[in-house]
């Protein structure tokens, strides 16, 4: 035990999406799967700059570099905010740090499989990070694992991004994708016969188990009649939101004093701003803003409903699981992976795309039937438990990498 305590493969992760500072409102997942499994491994983060943020530090177990890629860099604007994909539809700044992002992060992780002397990468989503890594793969002869999370293929389907992909995927050792949806995705359309590992991100049950903030319920529920619906996630036009939104002047004839929080932002806040006023819905929803990851159990566990209408590209959903871990009913579209956590009638609604009509009815069904919604949950927080759990996902990914260190071990 001692040797294998002392003798720790180093792992390199590469990823794009990592939080910046303590209390970030940038996804946790990459952050807190790492963490996990540096208790058996020694890793190593490779992440993009944002001004503000260190260039090296450890947080928690975790060595943690971010690379630069403009000058000055305080107009550092591709990976921030909405995210690369949306960055680069939308800014023409974006659009011309594209090269010195790909070529930076690239000088960096040549630099720290040499410095660090690094055993194995994994690289989250297959482009950018997926297609650098496998490029030095075969300069290092260094076994790399990708795991996909459902925009980098739902997403980018032009013809050059599908070449980019196949190659991504036939020449890394391990592929990994968060749901059966991203997984049939890839064999479909990149016509791949290597075997494709089903392993979501995981949801922490004990982080989503604590008692409700009473500041939170006397702010947003202070009457017993106020109902309270939920959306978390990028204000993006492929979430959907559009349609829940037009859904809510339905609900209201039945719940008048129901409010729909909303927690994120995006490149389409404007166009839901918009469409909010249009529909004289300003008393009725609330546009809270990013929050911190740690702050989100609070408000999941006092909705009354949480809805994720995605209309496409929704690789998993975690925000889903999330949400019932901490004891809400949930409702989300049949689309992408979001049908792995939502069993309709199970663990969750299920309703159609783009249907304003549908989603009004399933959340009047919750919000009139608290049977029905406990069922639910207590059905749904079976599921997470043994199937999304931290504990269960670590276990997955330790026995990938420990496979590949008695492979280097035995070489």
């Amino acid at each position: 035990m001692l040797f294998l305590y002392l003798y720790r493969m180093k792992v390199l992760v590469a990823t794009t999406t990592f939080p910046r500072w303590k209390n970030d409102t940038r996804p946790s997942f990459v952050y807190s799967l790492s963490g996990l499994l540096a208790r058996k491994f020694k890793i190593y983060i490779l992440a993009p700059h944002h001004h503000g943020a260190k260039l090296m530090e450890k947080m928690g177990n975790l060595t943690v570099y971010r690379f630069p890629y403009f000058y000055p860099r305080k107009y550092q604007h591709l990976a921030w905010g909405a995210g690369i994909l949306s960055n680069i539809k939308r800014s023409n700044l974006a659009k011309l740090q594209l090269p010195s992002f790909l070529l930076s992060e690239l000088v960096y992780l040549n630099k720290l499989i040499k410095k660090e002397k690094i055993g194995l990468i994994h690289a989250h989503w297959i482009i950018p990070s997926g297609l650098l890594a496998v490029i030095l793969k075969k300069m290092h002869n260094i076994p790399v694992i990708v795991s996909v999370h459902g925009s980098d293929i739902f997403s980018l389907k032009g013809p050059i991004s599908r070449l980019i992909q196949r190659y991504v995927i036939e020449n890394c050792d391990v592929c990994t994708a968060n749901s059966s949806a991203t997984k049939e995705e890839i064999i479909k359309e990149l016509k791949i016969k290597k075997d494709i590992k089903v392993i979501p991100m995981g949801v922490d049950m004990k982080q989503f188990a604590r008692k409700k903030d009473k500041k939170l319920l006397n702010k947003y529920k202070n009457n017993k009649n106020n109902k309270l619906l939920l959306f978390v996630g990028r204000l993006a036009e492929q979430k959907g939101l559009q349609y829940l939104i037009k859904a809510l002047p339905l609900v209201l004839k039945k719940y008048p004093k129901t409010k729909l929080l909303i927690i994120g932002e995006g490149s389409y806040k404007k166009e839901l701003t918009e469409l909010t006023d249009k529909l004289n819905l300003r008393e009725n929803i609330i546009f809270i803003g990013a929050l911190p990851h740690a702050e989100l159990a609070g408000y999941y566990k006092i909705a009354d409903a949480f809805i994720l209408p995605s209309i496409s590209g929704e690789g998993l959903g975690i925000v889903l699981a999330e949400a019932i871990a901490a004891g809400a009913p949930v409702i989300g579209t049949k689309t992408g992976g979001i049908p792995d956590i939502i069993k309709d009638r199970e663990t969750g609604l299920l309703v159609r795309k783009k249907d304003e009509k549908d989603i009004a009815n399933k959340i009047s069904a919750l919000l009139g039937n608290k049977k029905l919604s406990a069922a639910l949950v207590k059905n749904g927080q079976k599921h997470i438990r043994k199937n999304l759990s931290w504990g269960v996902i670590v276990k997955k990914f330790e026995k990938i990498y420990s496979d590949f260190k008695r492979k280097n071990e035995k070489n």
